[in-house]
């Protein structure tokens, strides 16, 4: 039982990403075409370099733990607030990208969640689409 509770946004994540992947079916996953397309590989780069450090973190300390301890510091508080003011422009982003609000909103929990791991994802597996709304 530890084991799952101390898992669970791990879980949830994996859960996340599989219906990510599943869902998606406008653009090849890893493959990108025309302008700029080596940034694919270095979006997915970033999302697992991220992800690897932050599966490290979580094996050395709990988040949920340590969280009250980090909030003592005034600078915690506001890298939380760049942190999410940087989620809320990203959030921008993909709901120009999509034309949908449902999308946006189906994307929210776990941005709000997992932040930068869900929104590298999203750039990971749109960067195509996104890229091709800045270059003609």
């Amino acid at each position: 039982m530890t084991f799952i509770k101390r898992n669970f946004l791990w879980g949830l994540y994996i859960a996340f990403v599989a219906l990510a992947v599943a869902f998606k079916s406008d653009e090849p996953l890893f493959h990108s075409e025309g302008p700029y397309a080596a940034g694919k590989y270095v979006a997915w780069a970033l999302l697992i370099s991220f992800l690897a450090y932050s599966v490290y973190c979580s094996t050395q300390v709990s988040f949920i733990k340590s969280l009250p301890k980090i909030l003592e510091n005034i600078w915690a508080r506001q890298i939380g607030l760049d942190l999410y003011i940087g989620v809320l422009m990203s959030c921008f982003i993909i709901y120009l990208n999509e034309g949908s609000l449902l999308v946006l909103l189906l994307w929210l929990p776990a941005i709000l969640i997992f932040a930068n791991l869900a929104i590298l994802l999203y750039v990971a597996m749109n960067y195509t689409s996104i890229i091709a709304h800045f270059v003609s």
